[in-house]
């Protein structure tokens, strides 16, 4: 019998999900991605709408920016799509059919290597969209009270419909890309928080208003309109600098890790809070510049002369406009929109036989941000660019590759040392260690054993899974059938524990206690396809053969193309050999 186990992590990076299977001595990591009622309230209960009666011309130049169009009913500003992946040989459309949007997928039976790939298809009614379309779009759809995202994406820079990032040379159809908190959080307002079964499982819709509203970042304006402005909104200038920064932060800053606190959700941070309250950000000592990643520049800029010098007076909003956008002027008003914030601290005032800054200083070329913050390539968003926010001093005639390398440091965090930052610090390694990093690994496993004997840890179910994860990858079977257990006991319903405890005990002769674990995660998740497989491949060693096309009827109800789902459906239905073999 051949099992896998998994291990999931939510990264904050672009709104990837790191999913890694390891059967044997392989491994290989996937990176995923991811309605009436919501819709609904774009039109009354928009929370901006209180917000337009008295600030009409604000309201009206923020409402086309990119953050007012981060997401929206599906069939607003539809960018409809035709697409044929080489790599899997199926054809997407995204379509307006009569008052939904439709995704259709179809790829003809085929053969390839010698074997034959089967038909497929389908369709997807597309609910929201994610996105402005003026850097790149996705759309999501709901199957089950589960919320997922659509395998192609919409690259505005060169304008191409593409597979989502990661997946542009698939080999198989990805059709449960769980549509990631952080996505929703970042792109939508009122994200509601997930169900305890699954991180894209939710009570009611995903979100409350499209976009990103006044009150994300100006908070609840209630008592404001009740008192006809008397009582005034959050001052955001006046706020001590870390809170005046962690509005921007809460969505802008990512890193390289990021762990959310025990106890903590970001989907809780309001305006005013201290971000660094809610999450620990981590990067590799030797990055510098953005490296090459298409967000998070806080980490580059403050590393920057710029920051450096100006301290706490430099912030996101010194260069940007929130209540606007550059990316509807044109090339000449955006090149003097930065060159008049750059002058606004470099035109100093000068001698009476000194001539100023920007006579001197290559006159002829006012383009500030071409010399000095140069836009490379993203490596984590295909068909993307990212604008450096490391702003050197001397003009780069290479792109800095992405660091990953040294030890990990923390971003603007102030915390003394305490238990917690251990904790946090492991976790981000962990991070690393599940994309391969043998030497992540082993800062991993040494700071969360000692994170594990501090006091407060006993409770700590994401320490005790990801230990499980590490003593698994690790051969030390016995210790992370411990970790795992420990996890379950301080959250049963953890699925990445269950679903890795099951495989050993599996492996190790125990067939009816896996099913007893894996049985439920399934129930609650059916788009767990690794726990599903597993799941038939024992239902079927134990005889269970029926059963155990169920379960894989079930897995390819939401991922119709998993060649190793389908390909034991065929073994178990043909009665070939033995199961899993």
């Amino acid at each position: 019998m051949s099992l896998r186990f998994f291990h999931s992590i939510t990264l904050f990076v672009a709104c990837f999900a790191v999913l890694c299977r390891i059967g044997g001595d392989r491994v290989a990591c996937v990176f995923a991605a991811g309605a009436a009622q919501a819709d609904e309230q774009q039109g009354a209960d928009n929370p901006d709408n209180r917000c337009e009666r008295c600030h009409q011309a604000i309201y009206r130049k923020y409402e086309q920016t990119p953050m007012a169009l981060a997401s929206g009913p599906a069939a607003e500003g539809l960018i409809p799509a035709d697409l044929k992946q080489s790599t899997t040989g199926v054809e997407y459309r995204i379509r307006k059919d009569g008052q939904q949007v439709v995704l259709d997928y179809a790829r003809p039976a085929m053969a390839s290597n010698g074997e034959l790939i089967p038909e497929i298809q389908g369709q997807r009614v597309l609910q929201y969209s994610i996105g402005s379309g003026l850097q790149g779009r996705t759309y999501l759809f709901e199957r089950d009270g589960y919320w997922f995202e659509a395998p192609i994406n919409w690259y505005a820079q060169k304008r191409v419909w593409d597979m989502a990032p990661n997946f542009l040379h698939a080999a198989e159809m990805p059709l449960t890309l769980p549509v990631d908190p952080g996505c929703l959080r970042c792109h939508t307002s009122g994200a509601q928080t997930a169900m305890a079964q699954a991180r894209n499982k939710f009570a009611d819709v995903p979100f409350q208003h499209s976009g990103i509203t006044c009150e994300t970042c100006h908070g609840d304006a209630t008592a404001h309109v009740e008192s006809d402005g008397h009582v005034s909104m959050a001052k955001i200038d006046e706020m001590p600098a870390k809170n005046r920064d962690s509005i921007c932060l809460s969505c802008h800053l990512e890193g390289q890790a990021a762990i959310v606190h025990r106890g903590k959700k970001l989907v809780d941070f309001r305006p005013g809070d201290d971000l660094w309250d809610y999450a620990s950000f981590y990067v590799h000592a030797s990055a510098l510049g953005s490296d090459g990643r298409a967000t998070s520049q806080w980490e580059a800029l403050l590393a920057s002369a710029c920051k450096q010098a100006s301290g706490d007076r430099l912030t996101c909003t010194t260069c940007h406009d929130p209540h606007g956008s550059d990316t509807r002027m044109t090339p000449s008003a955006k090149v003097n929109w930065y060159r008049a914030r750059c002058l606004s601290c470099h035109e100093t005032p000068t001698e009476a036989d000194h001539p100023p800054f920007s006579q001197t200083h290559f006159p002829q070329h006012r383009d500030c941000v071409a010399c000095h913050m140069q836009r490379a390539g993203s490596t984590d968003i295909a068909h993307e660019q990212v604008t450096d926010h490391h702003i050197v001093t001397q003009f780069a005639s290479k792109v800095i590759p992405p660091a990953t390398a040294g030890p990990l440091l923390e971003v603007g965090s102030e915390r003394i040392e305490t238990p917690a930052r251990n904790r946090d610090l492991g976790l981000a390694y962990a991070q690393f260690a599940a994309l391969g990093d043998h030497e992540a690994a082993k800062q991993a496993e040494e700071i969360l054993l000692q994170a594990e004997q501090e006091s407060t840890s006993s409770e700590d179910a994401p320490l005790h899974a990801q230990l499980g994860f590490l003593h698994q990858v690790n051969g030390q079977i016995r210790a992370a059938a411990q970790e795992y257990e420990a996890a379950l006991r301080v959250n049963p319903e953890d699925a990445f524990a269950a679903g890795n405890l099951g495989t050993i005990l599996a492996e190790f002769g125990h067939p009816l206690a896996a099913i007893q674990l894996w049985t439920p995660v399934l129930a609650r998740n059916p788009a767990e396809k690794t726990v599903g497989i597993n799941l038939a491949t024992v239902e079927c060693e134990l005889g269970q053969r029926e059963v155990a096309l169920a379960t894989l009827d079930q897995v390819l109800e939401f991922e119709p193309d998993d060649r190793p789902a389908a390909a034991l459906r065929l073994v178990i239905h043909e009665r070939k050999r033995r199961c899993g073999r």
